[in-house]
């Protein structure tokens, strides 16, 4: 039974941020996630994409030092990924963010470092520009026509 707001203000609280910062980290973080609109509203009421982005608001809000995302634009349509994806490029400095998801292009922009795991291990980690020339960019697909 809380708004966007609500939960914010919570956890700046739990986070320990300073009592006279707090409204306008809230509206930072609301303009972010571009929730504005729904600041009123009950967050059992939004969307499964708004509820997502008020998740990567709470973990984001309070300057937090480690931030873990899990999938953090899925279930968001291609505009909120966009949005998403430049909040986080402008809230790294100063962090450790680290983030899982299954999109290539997602990792390539938004990661330093990129970690690929199979089976539950980790099977390289380096670069975007370190992957790619080890393991070459793209696909090769050959064909050959039996006759």
């Amino acid at each position: 039974m809380l708004t966007p707001e609500e939960h914010l203000k919570i956890f700046c609280i739990f986070k320990g941020v300073d009592p006279a910062t707090i409204p306008n980290q809230i509206d930072q973080t609301m303009k972010d996630v571009d929730l504005v609109s729904k600041a009123g509203a009950y967050s059992k009421n939004l969307s499964g994409g708004q509820k997502w982005k008020l998740s990567v608001g709470i973990a984001l809000i309070g300057n937090s030092k480690l931030v873990m995302l899990d999938e953090p634009t899925s279930g968001m349509d291609l505009t909120a990924w966009r949005k998403i994806w430049d909040m986080l490029k402008r809230n790294k400095d100063g962090r450790v963010i680290i983030l899982t998801t299954h999109f290539m292009d997602e990792a390539d922009i938004l990661g330093d470092r990129i970690g690929i795991m199979a089976s539950g291990k980790i099977k390289c980690c380096g670069s975007s520009l370190f992957l790619k020339k080890w393991f070459g960019v793209g696909y090769n697909l050959v064909i050959a026509k039996v006759d």
